[in-house]
């Protein structure tokens, strides 16, 4: 008798910076999603796909669910929202070391809404005392009835294991959604854009990072080159002068990270032409939305 192959998709939600991305690409085994200490680096839904031979899992890696303050934000917030309508499973992750606040209680009550299982994961549990640990599940299942409750830390792998077998548990019976050697099912210029943008976020300070967009102008595969020209877009002049640097060491420092990631993930050689534009306030205007690639499915 032919073992049954299992196949689901599962959203991580949470507040900003509890550390979504870090568990999708650990679950993963690979880099797919950026991260930064930042928070609100996640602005898509970022599909990593885990592969083996009794089970395909397709992890959705959601913007942080926050108070928006902008067009970007309202667009961030329901595109996490949203993916909690197509998917098998939830897992609400928590930053152990963080006070229960008014973003937690805001997803519980939009998690009341969905008949999706939902499994609690706290998340940075190599952090604190288990005493911790046990206050914040006690505090959080009083408020909501969660399938499983998992303690993990994403960065230390611990506990991981139990979680995807968990995970297995609660996929369906269903069929292989993609290639067995595919970790994402972004296209080759939004994970460009977003390697630059992870640079732009580690090499800058204060109000820049959260300003940016990147954008791939030209794509160019050649045998033995790839040529990529991708501008990084900011509101203000002076953000667009932090960026640049002085005599544009900055920029240099970001497109040598930048192309040395990128030559890595494709395994060619890149010439990297960056250039930055100023587009005033375009986190509040959706045309410009619409331009860097975010819409709503």
């Amino acid at each position: 008798m032919e073992k049954e192959f299992k196949s689901g998709f599962v959203s991580i939600i949470g507040r900003p910076n509890v550390g979504k991305s870090t568990l999708l690409n650990s679950l993963v085994g690979t880099k797919v999603a950026i991260m930064s200490d930042k928070p609100q680096t996640t602005r898509n839904k970022i599909r990593g796909i885990l592969s083996t031979e009794d089970y395909q899992i397709i992890f959705i890696d959601t913007p942080g669910i926050h108070k928006p303050r902008h067009k970007l934000g309202e667009y961030m917030v329901a595109s996490a929202v949203n993916s909690l309508e197509e998917v098998d499973l939830i897992l609400f992750m928590v930053d152990v070391s963080e006070e229960i606040g008014p973003g937690d209680e805001y997803i519980i009550n939009i998690l009341k809404k969905v008949s999706t299982p939902v499994f609690l994961v706290i998340n940075k549990i190599d952090l604190v005392k288990k005493t911790k640990i046990m206050e914040k599940i006690i505090s959080l299942t009083s408020k909501f009835d969660f399938a499983e409750v998992v303690p993990v830390s994403a960065a230390t792998r611990e506990n991981l294991e139990t979680l995807l077998k968990l995970i297995v548990q609660y996929m369906p019976q269903g069929p292989k959604y993609y290639p067995d050697d595919m970790v994402t099912d972004n296209p080759e210029r939004f994970i460009i854009e977003e390697i630059i943008r992870e640079k732009v976020l580690k090499t800058t300070r204060d109000e820049v990072p959260h300003s940016v967009a990147v954008q791939v102008e030209e794509l160019n595969n050649k045998e033995d080159l790839t040529y990529i020209r991708a501008t990084i877009y900011t509101e203000k002049d002076s953000q667009k002068g932090i960026i640049i640097g002085s005599k544009g060491q900055k920029l240099k420092e970001i497109g040598r990270e930048a192309r040395l990631e990128i030559e890595n993930l494709f395994g060619n050689k890149v010439y990297l032409d960056l250039w930055v534009k100023v587009k005033k306030d375009w986190r509040k205007k959706e045309g410009a939305l619409h331009q860097f690639g975010y819409y709503l499915d």
